[in-house]
């Protein structure tokens, strides 16, 4: 697949031809993709469909089979790493050490970091400074982790599947400030398997699923590109009919029946002719997780 190109915006990073097997399983098959500066990307798929794989590599944790990545039109060298932040999917924090410790103990190990208290600020650290970190909530945990990421002020921050395990408050929490985070210039690589979260803070990404890249591009091009059609939805319990019968496609969710239609009116109509229940109607648009769908015959959270 072509790599993502944006004429009007830099290149700070280049995956080229990417490809990493264990043993006899082919985790990155021949993936290839651009970052523009500035930009939320996003490495979207489910568990396993090599978007760690593929981060890593570019973080220089793994090794890959073959390809070339380039920081900057050149190969990485120790400037990328100083010029890189991490969240890990999972970190270790130290055994009695408080949060404001963690970050004063992360921050002597640069030779220039950021401000502590901006830190503390941006990242809303302050009511749990004295709090040890192993005491700390899932969402107060990531905001630490995160804050312990920009800690040497990086050009490019990466973020492996950052929210998952929160919940939906602490989640969209974390959201708003990798909005804030991302208002400052900074380019943001951001692997999820969340549509919803991709939708909201990617400018660009790549979709993966068993190591490939199935779709590329903004959410919106992509939405349109494969979409012409809303969805007409109304909970499984209210609709008794057959959905043979509609006239239009129709397909049985978790906990509605969705009936694709560019002509919301007709539709409606036709269901009341049938005379089904029409409490818990909602007409949605087309979402990312029905892209992947679209693509790959399943649902993402399958």
């Amino acid at each position: 697949m072509d790599a993502i190109h944006l004429g009007y915006m830099t290149t700070i990073l280049e995956v080229q031809n990417l490809t990493k097997s264990f043993r006899s399983l082919k985790a990155v098959d021949d993936v290839s993709f651009s970052i523009p500066q500035g930009a939320c990307f996003g490495l979207l798929g489910p568990n396993g469909a090599g978007k760690t794989t593929t981060i890593e590599i570019i973080e220089g944790i793994k090794k890959p089979c073959s390809g070339e990545i380039l920081y900057k039109g050149k190969p990485r060298d120790r400037k990328f790493s100083e010029q890189t932040g991490i969240q890990f999917q999972s970190t270790a924090l130290m055994d009695y050490l408080k949060t404001h410790e963690v970050l004063t103990l992360f921050a002597k190990l640069y030779p220039h970091s950021q401000p502590i208290d901006r830190l503390i600020e941006l990242c809303q650290l302050e009511e749990f400074l004295d709090t040890y970190a192993t005491r700390l909530s899932g969402g107060q945990r990531q905001r630490l982790l995160l804050a312990v990421a920009l800690i040497n002020d990086p050009e490019v921050l990466f973020l492996d599947e950052p929210t998952t395990g929160l919940d939906p408050q602490s989640r969209r929490n974390f959201w708003s400030l990798i909005r804030d985070i991302k208002s400052q210039g900074k380019t943001v690589l951001l692997t999820t398997h969340y549509m919803e979260e991709a939708e909201l803070l990617c400018d660009q990404l790549v979709i993966m699923d068993k190591g490939k890249i199935i779709a590329d591009g903004s959410p919106e091009t992509l939405l349109r590109q494969y979409f012409d059609h809303s969805y007409v939805c109304i909970d499984q319990r209210d609709f008794h009919g057959d959905i043979s019968a509609l006239t239009n496609p129709a397909e049985e969710r978790e906990d509605c029946i969705a009936i694709a239609t560019n002509t919301v009116e007709k539709t409606l109509a036709e269901l009341v002719s049938l005379n089904i229940n029409l409490r818990s109607l909602r007409v949605k648009n087309p979402s990312l997780d029905d892209l992947f769908l679209k693509l790959t015959g399943h649902r993402l959270r399958e």
